[in-house]
């Protein structure tokens, strides 16, 4: 089988982009893989890719940002998608000279705009795939009616959680499509995994208002008033170093918290912990969550819509806590630096509750679903076929046009019942 994945810009930093890379680098053992990357922007990706999978880019932004068609804007991406500002008549139309000439089995859109394009574009031999990295309620109205309206055309749609999958099927009542959660993978560590003696406490995502990093460094205020031999380590970039840089200032938490930049891959940074930790408003699923628990941390996480309460068992291997709340994310933090036992024994059974979101599992679930939507694409113009040649041939036997619109086995009956007459 070829499977194509279609993905906003391979050459970045991002929770899509590394599972991507993940699932494909997985079905790669197996099957024939590449990306196409719409934008590129650097010469190499940041992250590392199996030579196995094909990496193809369609525009490049330093020669083509300037280009003319890339200066007009898109037509077929869907406006009130977040990321429309950096689509354009060039996207648009490489992307569907991409779908028209592809030879693949199967192509994976991996953001809601691609899979307009996905929906409306691809070939009628290649069955279409749409994932959901975000969540229904994540988008806006406008870009949900857009959505409903291009989304009948899909095979699958993939969502990352239980509970996104049933807002989907219980709000956009897509018939015909199957709604699916695929949960991401993360690979086997290939490090040690953590013993729980360090006291370091491990975060990392993009420092953006949504992951509440204010919020945890505010609550790791208590573990340094009484542990400050502890440190909290924040790894990523984003608009909020500075507010976070005055805050930790202002909170005399210099010797305590460090913003650490962006690090790839992670791993090596989780094993140098013994707790991971976020405090997110919103998850569409929780990347970094797995990733610390297959790094053997136990994990301290608000009970935020959708991701963390699916991953984490609260109390066995980590913390759930409300919303918000800097004094339970605190007191959750320092339950697990007070008692190195319990923090040891919630590791272990973080390492191995994690293993569900091993490759194995998820490529397993991944390729059952695939190959299952490959089947019903052929099997469904098999029937087209049969259909059209049983019009045909009722037809020339003087049946009216509007019978061919029936089935094969109605329009049967219908001519069995008027040569009775």
């Amino acid at each position: 089988m070829k499977i194509s994945f279609l993905l906003h810009n391979a050459y970045g930093i991002g929770g899509t982009i590394t599972t991507t890379f993940n699932l494909a680098q997985a079905l790669a053992e197996r099957h024939e893989v590449e990306i196409v990357s719409v934008l590129r922007h650097r010469e190499h990706p940041s992250f590392a890719l199996d030579p196995r999978v094909t990496l193809r880019p369609l525009v490049d932004l330093r020669q083509e940002k300037e280009h003319e068609l890339h200066l007009r804007p898109a037509r077929v991406f869907p406006r009130a998608e977040y990321r429309y500002g950096q689509y354009s008549e060039l996207t648009d139309r490489r992307i569907g000279e991409c779908l028209a000439g592809t030879d693949a089995d199967v192509v994976i859109g991996t953001r809601p705009g691609l899979n307009v394009h996905l929906a409306l574009e691809a070939p009628r031999h290649v069955a279409r795939i749409g994932q959901e990295h975000l969540t229904l309620d994540n988008h806006s109205p406008r870009l949900r009616g857009a959505l409903r309206r291009a989304y009948r055309r899909l095979d699958v749609l993939t969502t990352v959680t239980e509970a996104d999958a049933g807002t989907y099927r219980r709000k956009m009542r897509l018939p015909g499509v199957r709604v699916q959660a695929l949960p991401n993978s993360v690979p086997d560590p290939a490090l040690p995994a953590a013993d729980g003696s360090a006291k370091v406490v491990v975060a990392a995502g993009r420092l953006v208002p949504v992951k509440r990093y204010d919020l945890l460094v505010e609550a790791f205020a208590v573990v340094a008033a009484e542990h400050p031999d502890w440190q909290l380590r924040i790894y990523g970039t984003g608009r909020e170093h500075a507010r976070l840089q005055r805050l930790i200032a202002e909170r005399g938490l210099y010797n305590n918290v460090f913003l650490m930049g962006a690090a790839a891959p992670m791993e090596a940074e989780w094993v140098k912990g013994s707790i991971g930790a976020t405090a997110s408003d919103f998850e569409p699923f929780g990347m970094t969550i797995v990733e610390a628990m297959r790094c053997g941390l136990p994990v301290v996480s608000t009970d935020c819509p959708y991701g963390p309460g699916e991953i984490i068992e609260d109390g066995v291997d980590g913390r759930l806590v409300p919303v918000g709340d800097r004094a339970a994310l605190g007191a959750a933090l320092l339950e697990l630096v007070r008692d190195d036992e319990r923090r040891r024994r919630s590791g272990r059974a973080a390492l191995q509750n994690a293993r569900r979101f091993a490759p194995g599992p998820v490529v397993e679930q991944a390729e059952e679903l695939l190959a299952e939507a490959v089947s019903a694409r052929r099997a469904g113009r098999q029937v087209a076929r049969g259909r059209a040649r049983m019009h045909q041939v009722l037809a020339g036997q003087g049946f009216a046009a509007r019978d061919t619109a029936l089935t094969a086995a109605d329009a049967v009956r219908r001519a069995i019942r008027r040569g009775q007459r």
